[in-house]
């Protein structure tokens, strides 16, 4: 191995290194400081023998006549082991929890490989996460990746901890699940709110935290999703387990993004992010899926915080065309005080029709969903045409949708953020709301249902 006394120019957490050959993108890179102290980095560019080298941690101390570069040879590989479950690192995979170095059973690339489309099997179990406006109307499939939209100030991270604490395959067989939490540029009271949860409820016996600060540099920001998804391969596909794979901000790791963009001077694309952000993107979230033959699966589910809750922006736009739907919080409800605020009109999950249905959720669950997304959307518009003609003009029938909206948002959408629901109570507790609108008024639902479920909700 080569060592270089060749930097020619230092701009931010980049390192420009001259005459360099037979370099690998990606490739880690030993830096030595005059003072003797050694720092790790990753190649991000090489052309003309010159190579544009990105440091793990600050550039102070460095100065050009002095610093020694040695390229190593090989990419940045994670130790994996399945003592890493009930352990918390930081954002570049060493232990935070003061605990011992984990021992490898097998060392992965972070970058993982991409995943044939064609060994790619249909994502068909139903996630239970206890949420009912998740499990009834926005079902979470094993294998599907499952963006939440939130905005600043709204309680995204106690949603993504009471998902990780209570989500659970609804199968009768014994099948091991287990939690990858990676959190993105967080706040050491946010990073304290994660640890303390976990701790208290158990739930870290069966995860694995990456915990990336807001003071870290941002260079780890880019790192600490793909050591996550490294280590959900590593369990579902060798270990056979199922892995549900939860990433909170990812508004924060594209901020990285940017920041490494304009610090190599590259020309910037929509809102100065740039062009490659889809790609990029596309290689953390195409990592969920099934593989035919492997009995394991990785689900994701990352949450992104919306500049000035704009779902046009150009993160939440380009998350939205490489997933499977997405959830989304809403201002409105959380100044109800109604937790978890989720607007459930603009939620989606695409898969949700392969997870639900009779031997996997109940035969009712598409028609229930159905019909409480009518009812609600009809009082939701009850409600700005009130606002004009006043509620003495609306028919007796429009009355009972805007309380059924109101009911709808205190009963169904509005949950303890212990309170972990069973699907089964999601859909009772739809029928019961059902009961309130006239029998001819529940056009999505079949009469043989009505009959079977809803009946015994109905005033004689």
């Amino acid at each position: 191995m080569k060592e270089y006394k060749t930097v020619t120019k230092i701009a931010g957490p980049l390192v420009f290194v001259e005459g360099v050959n037979d370099i690998g993108y990606n490739e880690i890179v030993e830096i030595t400081l005059p003072s003797g102290e050694k720092r790790k980095g990753q190649v991000l560019e090489t052309s003309k023998g010159i190579a544009v080298v990105q440091i793990f941690g600050s550039t102070a101390g460095l100065n050009i006549s002095e610093t020694r570069v040695k390229f190593l040879g090989e990419t940045m590989k994670l130790g994996v082991s399945t003592e890493m479950l009930g352990r918390v690192f930081n954002g570049l995979g060493e232990p935070r929890d003061k605990g011992p170095k984990i021992i490898p059973e097998s060392r992965i690339d972070i970058n993982g490989s991409a995943i044939n489309p064609y060994s790619r099997a249909e994502p068909r179990d139903f996630i239970q996460t206890g949420v009912s406006t998740i499990d009834g109307m926005n079902t979470l499939v094993r294998g599907q990746k499952l963006p939440i939209f939130s905005g600043s100030g709204l309680p995204h991270n106690a949603l993504a901890v009471q998902i990780a604490r209570q989500a659970k395959v609804a199968s009768s067989k014994n099948e091991k699940f287990a939690v990858v939490f990676a959190a993105v540029g967080i706040t050491h009271e946010e990073s304290s709110f994660f640890m303390r949860d976990f701790e208290k409820t158990g739930a870290l016996e069966r995860a694995v935290l990456f915990l990336n600060l807001a003071d870290d540099p941002s260079v780890e920001r880019i790192i600490t999703p793909r050591l996550a998804l490294t280590t959900a391969e590593y369990l579902a596909y060798e270990k056979d387990m199922h892995v549900l794979v939860i990433i909170t901000d990812m508004t924060n790791y594209c901020e990285a993004l940017r920041e490494i963009a304009s610090a190599r001077e590259e020309v910037p694309g929509r809102r100065g992010y740039p062009g490659y952000m889809y790609t990029d993107l596309s290689t953390i979230y195409e990592r969920a899926g099934c593989i035919k033959g492997k009995k394991g699966t990785v689900t994701q589910l990352s949450i992104l915080t919306m500049p000035g809750d704009d779902i046009t922006h150009p993160i939440a736009d380009l998350t939205g065309y490489i997933t499977e739907g997405q959830i989304v919080l809403g201002r409105d409800l959380h100044r109800k005080n109604i937790y978890p605020p989720v607007d459930v009109l603009p939620c989606l999950s695409r898969l949700m029709n392969l997870g639900i249905g009779k031997e996997r959720t109940r035969e009712d669950h598409r028609g229930i969903a159905d019909q409480l997304y009518a009812g609600y959307a009809t009082g939701r518009d009850l409600r700005s045409l009130s606002a004009v003609v006043g509620e003495e003009a609306l028919s007796d029938t429009d009355k009972l949708y805007l309380k059924f909206a109101d009911v709808f948002e205190q009963r169904f959408i509005k949950q303890d953020s212990h309170e972990d629901r069973t699907i089964e109570q999601t859909l009772e507790l739809g029928w019961e709301l059902l009961s309130m609108l006239p029998e001819t008024e529940l056009k999505r639902l079949k009469k043989e249902f009505i009959e079977k479920y809803g009946k015994k909700y109905r005033k004689q």
